[in-house]
């Protein structure tokens, strides 16, 4: 999986910080250290992690991974990471 998004609400820039949905790649988010939940009413798990942004971005970019894009959505801030893979057509 070459692209990643993740993100966090404004007012909790501290944390938590989603990193994935349940489709993610289970060994990223066991390196993240991130724990799958679903919230009540939801019909979807997603991964979260209690460290803030910041330190999420350090550890996926020691893997690889770079910023291509963030934004703030309403409440939310998010950004997209992406990781060149090593095939080539």
């Amino acid at each position: 999986m070459p692209y990643i998004l993740i993100s966090t609400q404004i007012r909790l820039e501290t944390g938590p910080t989603m990193v994935g949905d349940e489709y993610s790649d289970p060994s990223i988010m066991n390196y993240l250290g991130a724990r799958k939940i679903t919230v009540l009413g939801n019909n979807f798990s997603e991964y979260h992690v209690d460290e803030p942004p910041r330190l999420v971005l350090d550890k996926l970019d020691k893997i690889g991974y770079r910023v291509v894009s963030m934004t703030g959505v309403g409440q939310t801030l998010v950004w997209c990471l992406h990781k060149e893979s090593s095939n080539t057509l």
